[in-house]
């Protein structure tokens, strides 16, 4: 991977660790559907009105992708939270998202998986075990649970980038947020009613507000704009790993900002899952080398 692109790679999954406490914040104040769906209203508005729709993706994939990537990863990922899953907890267990993207590329797209990255998986589930198994209380379970899924809708989105490589990648992004806010804010009224929107006007604080705007256009259209070019570019084996850093910024992050702590235990089981999936980059990269030597 070219040195400019690794350090775009670094900075986004820097941004996206952090993202997590700045959901948190806008959570306070708004529920948790209409903040996701204001998060996509916004990555879509203005910059739909400017940016034509992608001719080379067909309409059918840019929705199933707006919907996956609006529904299934951020409104499970912002509900997930809502019901009790911490920031950091969060920005760590989203990222078994780089071994599903691997599993999946390896199935449907015929890129292979070496030796050392199924030893990364097996440490990193190991790892996740002992987070689940003394984590206390039901609603921290279920929040694993819900980013668990997250984390594979997200490797699905991942794979439809790799397979269809749209080549206006921001124009990809912002108009496939246009099928996401509408999915969100139905969700939204089949879940709670008019209550949320009625309410809209008294949520919006200062600090839901900025919340609202990072999530949009850092974290949504710089970020994945950025994500999806080396997706398209690079075999997943070396793109996904690089979410190596979304944990370690997530949890510093949410140390910082809301002093979030957790026993040994749990600490162990952050060590193995971090230890998994530095296994699962190291492995890759040696791969790569003994092929270019072969």
């Amino acid at each position: 991977m070219r040195i400019t692109h690794l350090l775009l790679g670094i900075l986004v999954t820097v941004i996206w660790g952090s993202n997590f406490s700045v959901i948190e914040v806008g959570l306070r104040d708004l529920d948790p559907f209409l903040l996701t769906g204001l998060r996509f209203t916004f990555t879509a508005l203005p910059l739909v009105f400017f940016l034509r729709r992608p001719r080379d993706v067909p309409i059918g994939v840019l929705a199933a992708y707006g919907i996956l990537f609006g529904v299934g990863l951020w409104w499970v990922v912002n509900l997930a939270m809502a019901k009790g899953l911490s920031p950091g907890l969060s920005s760590l267990v989203l990222q078994f998202s780089a071994f599903f993207t691997v599993v999946l590329s390896a199935i449907f797209l015929k890129e292979r998986i070496g030796v050392a990255q199924y030893v990364g998986m097996l440490l990193a589930g190991s790892g996740l075990a002992l987070v689940i198994g003394f984590t206390r209380g039901a609603t921290t379970s279920l929040g694993i649970a819900l980013v668990l899924f997250a984390a594979f809708s997200w490797s699905t989105c991942n794979l439809i980038v790799k397979r269809h490589k749209p080549a206006d990648m921001l124009a990809f992004v912002v108009w496939s947020s246009v099928f996401s806010a509408p999915a969100l804010f139905l969700l939204t009224w089949v879940q709670h009613g008019t209550a949320p929107f009625l309410g809209l006007l008294d949520g919006i604080t200062l600090r839901a507000g900025g919340s609202v705007l990072f999530q949009a256009y850092v974290t949504t259209v710089f970020g994945y704009k950025v994500w999806n070019d080396l997706m398209k570019t690079y075999p997943a084996a070396q793109v996904a790993p690089l979410s190596l850093i979304v944990p370690a910024s997530g949890i510093a992050t949410s140390y910082l900002v809301f002093d979030e702590r957790f026993g040994m235990a749990v600490w162990a089981g952050i060590i193995a899952m971090l230890a998994g999936v530095a296994v699962f980059v190291l492995g890759a990269h040696i791969r790569r080398r003994e092929q270019v030597a072969a």
